[in-house]
């Protein structure tokens, strides 16, 4: 579960970052799912680092993803306001 904690967590930074927020849901469900396995991998002893690496990874990549999607969606919001007055 180390294994796969680290990968879905390298996977959310990678989503997170590379989509610019389009789609950092994407990146936050991934992270969550790495934030699961990697609390349930720190159990098992032999995998402890890679799972405590996971998880990390997971929780950075989780919060990367979230904050890009809300600023991509505030900055539609903005541009769809500044249209609206326009016309």
């Amino acid at each position: 579960m180390g294994i796969a904690s680290l990968i879905l967590g390298i996977l959310s930074l990678l989503i997170g970052l590379l989509s610019m927020g389009f789609l950092g849901w994407l990146g936050a469900f991934l992270g969550v799912i790495g934030i699961i396995l990697g609390a349930l991998g720190r159990k098992d002893y032999e995998m402890r680092g890679m799972a405590t690496a996971g998880l990390v990874v997971s929780i950075i990549g989780l919060i990367i993803g979230l904050l890009l999607y809300m600023a991509c969606a505030a900055l539609l919001g903005g541009l769809g306001e500044l249209v609206d007055l326009r016309l």
